[in-house]
């Protein structure tokens, strides 16, 4: 199995300065940067530009199977892509960002979990996404603030859904976060948190992995951005 990991584009809470977070927003959307580079790593994609030349000339699809997170910014960014190779994403609850959906309302109210986007919602904005059960009529988000190491716990289990399909024939990609893309990394490497390593990824950088059918791991590339003209790096 490859496996090909996507940053969503850049949302409006990435692009929020330092000092303007209390304007940070539960679930955000791209912004219009984020949403030309996710114009641009869809082409990448559709055109095999993610594998090698003699991948490309063997006439396979780049992806057998697209899942993204549950999540506004990953789902638009998975539209495009989406579009441009003809299938239709799967929500994978299990690889949205780590804290979950929430907000600090600060001393008065403190953190705040809410629902994220309910089943119809998502269903209106992105026909032909395929949902699972947990996205329900109440949303999918149903706690406060996640901690690091329930985040560090939930890309294990999504590390061990993967390596139970490392014999499988099948190119899959993922449209995810940087927080959850750094811990599903360290999960594959059996890397302990808090050990003051970070994989850090640009938005719709897309790292590559090899599964062997004995279990070992390849990074074949890590933080690709070549999609992206330098204006749009971020």
């Amino acid at each position: 199995m490859e496996l090909f990991i996507i940053r969503h584009g850049q949302s409006l809470n990435n692009a929020l300065a330092e000092e303007h977070m209390s304007l940070r927003r539960k679930d955000p959307a791209l912004t219009e940067t984020g949403e030309r580079q996710a114009e641009c790593v869809a082409p990448f994609l559709a055109a095999g530009r993610h594998l090698t030349p003699d991948e490309r000339a063997a006439g396979d699809p780049p992806f057998d199977e697209l899942y993204c997170s549950p999540m506004l910014r990953a789902l638009q960014t998975a539209e495009p892509i989406a579009r441009d190779l003809g299938m239709a994403p799967e929500v994978w609850v299990d690889i949205h960002e780590v804290g979950g959906i929430y907000l600090d309302h600060g001393a008065e109210r403190g953190v705040v979990g809410y629902p994220g986007q309910t089943r119809n919602e998502i269903k209106e904005r992105f026909p032909g996404y395929v949902l699972p059960l947990e996205v329900g009529e109440k949303g999918w988000w149903h706690h406060g603030f996640e901690e690091l190491h329930r985040c560090h716990g939930r890309a294990i289990g999504v590390a061990s859904a993967l390596l139970d399909r490392a014999s499988e024939d099948r190119r899959i990609g993922l449209v995810s976060h940087g927080g959850f893309i750094d811990s599903l990394l360290k999960a594959f490497g059996r890397q302990l948190p808090g050990n003051g390593l970070h994989y850090s990824h640009q938005n719709t950088a897309v790292t590559r992995i090899g599964f062997a059918p004995q279990g070992g791991i390849t990074i074949r590339y890590m933080n690709r951005v070549d999609h992206l003209p330098k204006e749009l790096l971020t």
